[in-house]
């Protein structure tokens, strides 16, 4: 089992929070959604497409250190 780093963890904390932000602030109601990391998880490896494999801006463990496991 891969055992991450505290800096590791903030970084992963930091970007599914941030995923799901943007999404209960894209809701044009009041309503409210729960936290869902199948949603975030799907959100953030398109963004991670896009930020590492096509605009090559950032590394891949610099976006996000490895969550699958």
């Amino acid at each position: 089992m891969e055992i991450f780093t505290e800096e590791q963890i903030k970084r992963q904390d930091f970007v599914d929070n941030q995923i799901f932000d943007l999404v209960t602030r894209l809701i044009p109601s009041k309503r409210e959604i729960e936290w869902d990391i199948i949603m975030i998880g799907e959100i953030r490896c398109t963004i991670q497409d896009w930020l590492v494999g096509r605009y090559m801006i950032v590394d891949e463990l610099e976006f996000i250190p490895d969550v699958s496991g």
